[in-house]
Protein backbone atom coordinates (compact mmCIF):
# COMPACT_ATOMS: atom_id res chain seq x y z
CA UNK A 1 0.00 0.00 0.00
CA UNK A 2 1.76 3.16 -1.24
CA UNK A 3 0.18 6.40 0.00
CA UNK A 4 1.39 9.44 1.95
CA UNK A 5 -1.91 9.84 3.82
CA UNK A 6 -1.84 7.83 7.09
CA UNK A 7 -5.65 7.85 7.31
CA UNK A 8 -5.94 6.15 3.89
CA UNK A 9 -3.32 3.55 4.84
CA UNK A 10 -5.03 2.87 8.17
CA UNK A 11 -8.50 2.44 6.65
CA UNK A 12 -7.32 0.22 3.80
CA UNK A 13 -5.17 -1.87 6.15
CA UNK A 14 -8.11 -2.49 8.48
CA UNK A 15 -10.36 -3.79 5.70
CA UNK A 16 -7.67 -5.78 3.89
CA UNK A 17 -6.33 -7.44 7.04
CA UNK A 18 -9.88 -8.31 8.09
CA UNK A 19 -10.06 -10.34 4.85
CA UNK A 20 -6.80 -12.13 5.61
CA UNK A 21 -4.28 -10.05 3.65
CA UNK A 22 -0.88 -9.08 5.00
CA UNK A 23 -0.32 -5.38 4.36
CA UNK A 24 2.97 -3.48 4.10
CA UNK A 25 2.89 0.27 3.65
CA UNK A 26 5.20 3.05 2.50
CA UNK A 27 4.67 6.79 2.11
CA UNK A 28 6.92 7.96 -0.73
CA UNK A 29 7.70 6.89 -4.27
CA UNK A 30 11.43 6.15 -4.08
CA UNK A 31 10.99 4.02 -0.96
CA UNK A 32 8.13 2.22 -2.71
CA UNK A 33 10.33 1.23 -5.65
CA UNK A 34 12.91 -0.28 -3.29
CA UNK A 35 10.31 -2.03 -1.14
CA UNK A 36 8.43 -3.52 -4.09
CA UNK A 37 11.69 -4.90 -5.47
CA UNK A 38 12.72 -6.32 -2.09
CA UNK A 39 9.41 -7.74 -0.85
CA UNK A 40 7.94 -8.91 -4.20
CA UNK A 41 4.32 -8.39 -3.04
CA UNK A 42 1.35 -10.14 -4.63
CA UNK A 43 -0.27 -6.80 -5.46
CA UNK A 44 0.44 -3.06 -5.12
CA UNK A 45 -2.07 -0.31 -4.36
CA UNK A 46 -0.30 2.82 -5.61
CA UNK A 47 -1.30 6.46 -5.11
CA UNK A 48 -0.43 8.89 -7.92
CA UNK A 49 0.37 11.94 -5.77
CA UNK A 50 3.46 10.95 -3.80
CA UNK A 51 6.61 12.71 -2.54
CA UNK A 52 9.95 11.61 -3.99
CA UNK A 53 8.55 10.06 -7.16
CA UNK A 54 4.91 10.10 -8.22
CA UNK A 55 2.86 6.98 -8.87
CA UNK A 56 3.39 7.18 -12.62
CA UNK A 57 7.18 7.09 -12.16
CA UNK A 58 6.92 4.23 -9.66
CA UNK A 59 4.78 2.24 -12.10
CA UNK A 60 7.16 3.03 -14.98
CA UNK A 61 10.21 1.84 -13.02
CA UNK A 62 8.53 -1.30 -11.69
CA UNK A 63 7.43 -2.35 -15.19
CA UNK A 64 10.79 -1.31 -16.64
CA UNK A 65 12.48 -3.74 -14.25
CA UNK A 66 10.33 -6.56 -15.63
CA UNK A 67 8.16 -6.87 -12.52
CA UNK A 68 4.58 -7.73 -13.58
CA UNK A 69 3.05 -7.44 -10.09
CA UNK A 70 -0.60 -6.33 -10.38
CA UNK A 71 -0.99 -2.60 -9.67
CA UNK A 72 -4.13 -0.70 -8.64
CA UNK A 73 -3.58 3.04 -8.96
CA UNK A 74 -5.29 5.62 -6.75
CA UNK A 75 -6.09 9.10 -8.06
CA UNK A 76 -7.55 12.02 -6.16
CA UNK A 77 -8.92 13.49 -9.39
CA UNK A 78 -11.72 11.91 -11.38
CA UNK A 79 -10.01 12.67 -14.68
CA UNK A 80 -9.68 10.26 -17.57
CA UNK A 81 -6.16 11.40 -18.37
CA UNK A 82 -4.79 10.14 -15.03
CA UNK A 83 -6.48 6.78 -15.52
CA UNK A 84 -5.38 6.42 -19.13
CA UNK A 85 -1.75 7.29 -18.36
CA UNK A 86 -1.72 4.82 -15.48
CA UNK A 87 -3.17 2.01 -17.57
CA UNK A 88 -0.81 2.71 -20.46
CA UNK A 89 2.17 2.56 -18.08
CA UNK A 90 1.08 -0.90 -17.00
CA UNK A 91 -1.39 -0.48 -14.15
CA UNK A 92 -4.13 -3.14 -13.99
CA UNK A 93 -6.88 -1.02 -12.47
CA UNK A 94 -7.57 2.31 -10.77
CA UNK A 95 -9.77 3.80 -8.05
CA UNK A 96 -10.68 7.44 -7.53
CA UNK A 97 -10.42 8.92 -4.03
CA UNK A 98 -12.41 8.96 -1.88
CA UNK A 99 -13.11 5.26 -2.41
CA UNK A 100 -15.18 2.69 -0.58
CA UNK A 101 -12.72 0.35 1.19
CA UNK A 102 -15.03 -2.57 0.45
CA UNK A 103 -14.65 -1.83 -3.25
CA UNK A 104 -10.87 -1.80 -2.86
CA UNK A 105 -10.98 -5.24 -1.22
CA UNK A 106 -13.29 -6.54 -3.97
CA UNK A 107 -10.95 -5.34 -6.71
CA UNK A 108 -7.89 -6.77 -4.96
CA UNK A 109 -9.63 -10.14 -4.73
CA UNK A 110 -10.77 -10.04 -8.36
CA UNK A 111 -7.27 -9.28 -9.66
CA UNK A 112 -5.65 -11.96 -7.52
CA UNK A 113 -8.24 -14.52 -8.63
CA UNK A 114 -7.36 -13.80 -12.25
CA UNK A 115 -3.65 -14.05 -11.53
CA UNK A 116 -3.81 -17.26 -9.51
CA UNK A 117 -6.66 -19.19 -11.06
CA UNK A 118 -5.70 -22.55 -12.63
CA UNK A 119 -6.32 -23.11 -16.30
CA UNK A 120 -9.17 -25.39 -17.35
CA UNK A 121 -7.97 -25.70 -20.92
CA UNK A 122 -5.65 -28.24 -22.47
CA UNK A 123 -2.15 -27.28 -23.56
CA UNK A 124 -3.26 -26.87 -27.18
CA UNK A 125 -5.18 -23.74 -26.27
CA UNK A 126 -6.99 -21.58 -28.80
CA UNK A 127 -5.91 -21.32 -32.45
CA UNK A 128 -7.35 -18.66 -34.73
CA UNK A 129 -5.60 -17.77 -38.00
CA UNK A 130 -1.97 -16.97 -37.05
CA UNK A 131 -2.84 -16.56 -33.36
CA UNK A 132 -2.24 -19.23 -30.69
CA UNK A 133 -3.27 -18.69 -27.07
CA UNK A 134 -1.85 -21.22 -24.61
CA UNK A 135 -3.91 -21.02 -21.42
CA UNK A 136 -1.69 -23.38 -19.43
CA UNK A 137 1.43 -21.31 -20.01
CA UNK A 138 -0.52 -18.06 -20.43
CA UNK A 139 1.38 -17.40 -23.64
CA UNK A 140 0.37 -15.75 -26.90
CA UNK A 141 2.07 -16.59 -30.21
CA UNK A 142 1.71 -14.75 -33.52
CA UNK A 143 3.25 -16.47 -36.55
CA UNK A 144 4.83 -18.83 -34.03
CA UNK A 145 6.64 -16.01 -32.23
CA UNK A 146 5.86 -15.11 -28.60
CA UNK A 147 4.14 -11.80 -27.89
CA UNK A 148 4.81 -9.95 -24.64
CA UNK A 149 1.44 -9.53 -22.97
CA UNK A 150 0.28 -8.54 -19.51
CA UNK A 151 -2.16 -10.47 -17.31
CA UNK A 152 -5.19 -8.27 -17.93
CA UNK A 153 -4.54 -8.05 -21.67
CA UNK A 154 -4.28 -11.86 -21.82
CA UNK A 155 -7.65 -12.30 -20.10
CA UNK A 156 -9.29 -9.78 -22.41
CA UNK A 157 -7.85 -11.42 -25.53
CA UNK A 158 -8.93 -14.84 -24.26
CA UNK A 159 -12.55 -13.70 -24.00
CA UNK A 160 -12.56 -12.23 -27.51
CA UNK A 161 -10.74 -15.20 -29.08
CA UNK A 162 -13.01 -17.71 -27.37
CA UNK A 163 -15.86 -16.60 -29.66
CA UNK A 164 -14.33 -14.90 -32.73
CA UNK A 165 -16.77 -12.75 -34.64
CA UNK A 166 -19.06 -12.27 -31.64
CA UNK A 167 -19.61 -8.67 -30.61
CA UNK A 168 -19.00 -8.09 -26.90
CA UNK A 169 -20.22 -4.93 -25.23
CA UNK A 170 -17.75 -3.09 -23.01
CA UNK A 171 -19.86 -4.00 -20.00
CA UNK A 172 -19.69 -7.70 -20.91
CA UNK A 173 -15.92 -7.52 -21.29
CA UNK A 174 -15.56 -5.81 -17.92
CA UNK A 175 -17.64 -8.50 -16.25
CA UNK A 176 -15.93 -11.44 -17.98
CA UNK A 177 -12.30 -10.28 -18.06
CA UNK A 178 -12.12 -8.18 -14.90
CA UNK A 179 -14.34 -10.40 -12.79
CA UNK A 180 -17.09 -8.02 -11.72
CA UNK A 181 -18.92 -4.81 -12.63
CA UNK A 182 -16.59 -1.82 -12.66
CA UNK A 183 -19.46 0.61 -12.19
CA UNK A 184 -19.60 1.77 -15.79
CA UNK A 185 -15.90 2.64 -16.09
CA UNK A 186 -15.74 1.25 -19.61
CA UNK A 187 -12.80 3.48 -20.56
CA UNK A 188 -10.67 0.76 -18.98
CA UNK A 189 -11.68 -1.62 -21.78
CA UNK A 190 -10.86 0.94 -24.48
CA UNK A 191 -7.35 1.48 -23.14
CA UNK A 192 -6.61 -2.25 -22.91
CA UNK A 193 -7.98 -2.87 -26.41
CA UNK A 194 -5.67 -0.13 -27.69
CA UNK A 195 -2.72 -1.86 -26.01
CA UNK A 196 -3.72 -5.24 -27.46
CA UNK A 197 -3.95 -3.78 -30.94
CA UNK A 198 -0.35 -2.58 -30.66
CA UNK A 199 0.84 -6.01 -29.52
CA UNK A 200 -1.04 -7.79 -32.33
CA UNK A 201 0.02 -5.29 -35.01
CA UNK A 202 1.83 -7.97 -37.05
CA UNK A 203 -1.04 -10.46 -36.91
CA UNK A 204 -3.86 -11.26 -39.31
CA UNK A 205 -6.11 -10.93 -36.28
CA UNK A 206 -7.85 -7.60 -35.74
CA UNK A 207 -9.95 -6.27 -32.88
CA UNK A 208 -12.72 -4.36 -34.59
CA UNK A 209 -14.76 -1.59 -33.00
CA UNK A 210 -18.50 -1.98 -33.49
CA UNK A 211 -19.69 1.60 -33.14
CA UNK A 212 -22.04 2.15 -30.25
CA UNK A 213 -21.76 -1.47 -29.09
CA UNK A 214 -18.30 -2.83 -28.34
CA UNK A 215 -15.60 -5.04 -29.88
CA UNK A 216 -15.13 -8.28 -31.81
CA UNK A 217 -12.17 -10.37 -33.01
CA UNK A 218 -11.88 -10.95 -36.75
CA UNK A 219 -9.36 -11.94 -39.43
Amino acid sequence: MVDDEPSIISLARMYLERDGFEVESVGDGMAAIEKIDRLRPSLVVLDIMLPGADGFEVCRRVRGAGNQVPIIMLTARDEDIDKIIGLELGADDYLTKPFNPRELVARVKAILRRTDRPSVSNSEGIRFADLIINQVRREVLVHGEPVSIRTQEFDLLLILAGQPGRVFTREQLLEKAWGFDFYGQTRTVDVHVAQLRKRLAGSEIKIETVTGVGYKLTV
